[in-house]
């Protein structure tokens, strides 16, 4: 299959990156803002897709430049004439102080693509409104939340377990704006 990479989508370049890592008998799944933008449909686009991976880091490369991806830095990939770079985070995967239990799997032309599911990628984004105080991703987490069916009354769980049980409420009040 010819791939268009100046064209390809966050969702294709994904479950192609998916795809080629189980082929390999590894794990990936997509965490951060890429998730934000395939829930969203690009209401917000992210140039960077963030997976987790138990591989090691020869691994990732070694199936990566079959694809024509080569090291940048430690964890980021490039390809000419992609508009995305690819970064593997360090595992575990996990929000917060929360392991992740669930994924979800969407299809496209170029494979599955295994992400944080929608409740997951909310609680994402509030992690780093919480821990950081990043406006952006409180920004992005009413973007998913007003896209997606989620799970609020665990996002409010996850957000009291988190501590930040006033930070869920100011989130809570700018949704039902």
């Amino acid at each position: 299959m010819k791939i268009d990479w100046k064209n390809i989508s966050i969702k294709e370049l994904g479950s192609l990156v998916c795809e080629i890592m189980k082929e390999e008998g590894l794990d990936a799944v997509l965490v951060g803002g890429a998730c934000v933008s395939v829930y969203t449909k690009n209401q917000y686009v992210s140039y960077d897709l963030d997976f987790v991976s138990h591989a090691s880091l020869k691994e990732i490369s070694r199936v990566l430049s079959g694809i024509g991806f080569s090291r940048k830095s430690t964890r980021h990939f490039v390809r000419k004439g992609c508009p995305f770079f690819i970064e593997f985070v360090a595992p575990p995967l996990s929000i917060g102080s929360e392991p992740v239990k669930n994924m979800s799997t969407l299809k496209s032309r170029l494979g599955e693509l295994v992400l944080l599911t929608p409740t997951d990628s909310l609680k994402d984004r509030l992690a780093a409104f919480y821990h950081w105080n990043d406006l952006e991703a409180l920004e992005q987490a009413i973007m998913v939340a007003k896209a997606q069916k989620v799970n609020l009354r665990e996002v409010r769980r996850w957000s009291e377990h988190e501590g930040h049980t006033e930070k869920f409420s100011a989130f809570s009040n700018l949704l039902k704006e």
